[in-house]
C-alpha cells in the first residue's frame, strides 16, 4: 500500500465493482452514460498515512468517507465523473511533494485531500499555488496553513494547533493547572502546537517550565522527557504530539504514576481510536478537543451508520476522517455550481466559491470557509469516560464543553494570512 517515491501510485478503487478509475458512486446506467459523455473527469489526490504512526487517524478510512461524500452528493447522476488517488507520503516531505507534483503534472490531478503532515502541508501551499490547483487539508493540524502560510488555494479543515491548545488550555488553566511542561514532535506540527499552547497558557496567568523535543517519526522511550517534567515541577504536561506517540505518553505517563503526583497529563491532539487503544482504565478522566463525534447529536450519528458498512476495520470515523468527507462534500457542490471544465481550469476560483457558500453536513452542521480559508465550527471538549459509563465499545467519550463556532478559532485579525484585509 505504501507508494513512497513511486510517483502517483496506484489508483484506489473505492466503487464497488469499478476498476481503478473514475469513482461513479452511486451511479445508476443513466447516471453513468450522462458521465462518459465527454464531460471531463475529477480527479483527486488523497495523499495520507498509510503505514506510519498516523496511519488510524488519517489513511485509508478517510479515504473511504471521501467517497461517502461522492456518493452522498450523487456525482454519477449529476454527470460528473470523480476519480480518487491514493498514496502514501511516509510523513517524508520530499516524498509528499513528489508525489503532488507527479499528480499535478502527468496525473491531471485538481484536488489534493488529506495530507496529514504539516510541513508537506506548507510545502503543499506552494505547488497548489503555482499550479492553480486546491489544497483541502484535513489531516495536518499547523495553524501556519491559514496564519502566515495562507494561500488562495487552500482550505484547512477540521481543527488546527490554536483551536486545540485554545480548548485545552483555558479548561486546564480554569482548573488550576499553570504549570506546564511540553512533550513535543520534532516537526512543524508539533512546534506550532507547543507556540500556539504557550501563548495562550501565559495569556492566562500561566507559566511553561519546560520543554522537550523528540524526534519523529521513531520515538518510543518517553520516560525522560517525564522525568523531567516531574522534575520542573510541573502540575500539567502537554503532549504536543499525536498517534502512537501520544499512546506511549500516555501510557508512560501513567506507568511513571504522573497523576498520582499532581500532574495532569494532556493530549493536545487526540482522537477515538487512541482513547480506545488506551483503554478506558488507563484514559479515564483524560480530555480531548474533537471538532466532531460519532455520538454528538442525530447528524452525525445518521452520517456514521451510512458510513460504518464501508468499513472493513470494524472503526468508527474521527474528525479528521470527518472532514474528508466534509470537504469533499463543499468541493463538489462549487464544481457544480461553477461547471467541471472551469473548476478543473481554475482551482482559485472554486475555493473563492466555497468560501462564498455556506457549509452544512451531517459531520459539523452549518459551517463558513472564512477569507483566510479556516473552515470554521464549534469546537468541543470531551472527557474519556469511566469504564462503567461506557455501554459499548465505542462509547468512549462524553460532551464537557463546547467553544461556539465565532470563538473555536484564532481571530481572523490575529493570523498574519495576507488574505484578510482590515
Amino acid at each position: 500500500m505504501t507508494q513512497g517515491n513511486q510517483g502517483p501510485g496506484r489508483r484506489a478503487v473505492l466503487g464497488a465493482g469499478l476498476g481503478a478509475g473514475a469513482l461513479l458512486a452511486g451511479a445508476g446506467t443513466a447516471g453513468r452514460a450522462r458521465a462518459q459523455a465527454g464531460q471531463p473527469t475529477i480527479r483527486i489526490g488523497f495523499l495520507t498515512d498509510l503505514s506510519g504512526p498516523y496511519k488510524d487517524i488519517t489513511g485509508e478510512t478517510g479515504a473511504i468517507c471521501a467517497r461517502q461524500a461522492i456518493a452522498d452528493f450523487g456525482a454519477a447522476e449529476k454527470g460528473m465523473r470523480v476519480e480518487v488517488l491514493l498514496a502514501d507520503h511516509q510523513h517524508r516531505p520530499d516524498v509528499g511533494v513528489g508525489i503532488i507534483r507527479e499528480w499535478f503534472d502527468r496525473g491531471d490531478v485538481d484536488v489534493i485531500l488529506d495530507v496529514g503532515n504539516s510541513a508537506i502541508g506548507l510545502a503543499a501551499g506552494s505547488l497548489v499555488t503555482e499550479r492553480n490547483k486546491i489544497q483541502l487539508n484535513t489531516g495536518a493540524a499547523s495553524s501556519d496553513l491559514t496564519g502566515r502560510s495562507c494561500n488562495a488555494n487552500t482550505i484547512h479543515w477540521p481543527y488546527d494547533t490554536w483551536s486545540n491548545a485554545n480548548s485545552a488550555a483555558r479548561s486546564l488553566l480554569a482548573s488550576g493547572g499553570n504549570r506546564w511542561f511540553f512533550v513535543t514532535a520534532d516537526y512543524a506540527f508539533g512546534k506550532a502546537m507547543q507556540a500556539d499552547a504557550t501563548r495562550i497558557v501565559e495569556a492566562g496567568g500561566g507559566q511553561v517550565v519546560g520543554s522537550a523535543v523528540h524526534p519523529f517519526p521513531g520515538t518510543t522511550d518517553f520516560s525522560s522527557y517525564l522525568v523531567q517534567a516531574r522534575a520542573r515541577r510541573a502540575n500539567v504536561v502537554a503532549f504536543a504530539n499525536a498517534g502512537a506517540d501520544t499512546l506511549n505518553c500516555v501510557k508512560q505517563a501513567a506507568e511513571f504514576g504522573l497523576t498520582r503526583a499532581g500532574i495532569r497529563p494532556a493530549a493536545l491532539v487526540a482522537f477515538i481510536q487512541d482513547i480506545k487503544a488506551l483503554g478506558l482504565d488507563v484514559a479515564q478522566g483524560l480530555t480531548i478537543s474533537e471538532s466532531f463525534y460519532w455520538d454528538l447529536n442525530d447528524r452525525t450519528r445518521a452520517f456514521t451508520e451510512r458510513l460504518r458498512p464501508r468499513l472493513t476495520n470494524g472503526g468508527m470515523p474521527n474528525m479528521d476522517h470527518a472532514a474528508a468527507y466534509s470537504s469533499t462534500l463543499h468541493y463538489l457542490k462549487a464544481v457544480s455550481e461553477l461547471g467541471v471544465a472551469r473548476a478543473k481550469a481554475d482551482g482559485r476560483a472554486v475555493v473563492a466559491a466555497m468560501k462564498a457558500m455556506p457549509t452544512d453536513d451531517d459531520c459539523f452542521g452549518r459551517g463558513s470557509v472564512r477569507a483566510d480559508g479556516r473552515k470554521i465550527h464549534p469546537m468541543y471538549l470531551f472527557e474519556a469516560k469511566r469504564p462503567s459509563e461506557s455501554t459499548g465499545p465505542w462509547d468512549l467519550l462524553k460532551l464537557v464543553g463546547t467553544t461556539p463556532a465565532e470563538q473555536a478559532f484564532r481571530p481572523l485579525s490575529e493570523g498574519g494570512c495576507s488574505l484578510v484585509t482590515n
